[in-house]
């Protein structure tokens, strides 16, 4: 009985694994380590949770595991810092008309590096034509040709 809970262990651990690899995300390597390891060790000593000693053993390695593998994903996936602008770093920036810039109109458009601004200026800029940010105001862009 006990070997053929390992090998379910072991197989939903492997499933797990496989989910992780298709979905990334860090939601069920964890589990899926702890599985396998837990199955393998089912198979290979299958008096292991009969004794109180064996489940104290399990126990300790599920902890141990747990630790091993979040500390192994935190170091090969560090945190980043979320990519923010600052309004007030825009001002001299160039970018590219991607919507046609009128004056007293918020409607134009223009991409900077990955993002998209709403922009006017004093004359018509047709898209395509590079830009330079004069000022912002909220979240427009004045904006004059290069």
């Amino acid at each position: 009985m006990n070997m053929e809970l390992g090998w379910i262990l072991l197989v939903a651990g492997v499933l797990f694994l496989l989910v992780e690899l298709a979905l990334p995300g860090y939601f069920a390597v964890v589990p899926g380590t702890i599985l396998v390891i837990v199955g393998g060790l089912m198979i290979l000593f299958p008096g292991l949770v009969t004794s109180p000693l064996g489940v104290a053993l399990l126990v300790v390695l599920t902890i141990i595991v747990s630790a091993l593998t979040i500390a192994f994903y935190k170091r090969l996936a560090p945190v980043q810092k979320p990519f923010t602008t600052s309004m007030d770093s825009l001002v001299g920036r160039v970018g590219e008309v991607i919507t046609q810039v009128s004056p007293d109109s918020i409607d134009g458009k223009v991409k900077i590096d990955s993002q998209v601004w709403s922009a006017t200026s004093d004359e018509c800029i047709d898209a395509c034509q590079k830009v330079s940010v004069v000022k912002v105001s909220g979240v427009h862009l004045f904006v004059k040709k290069v």
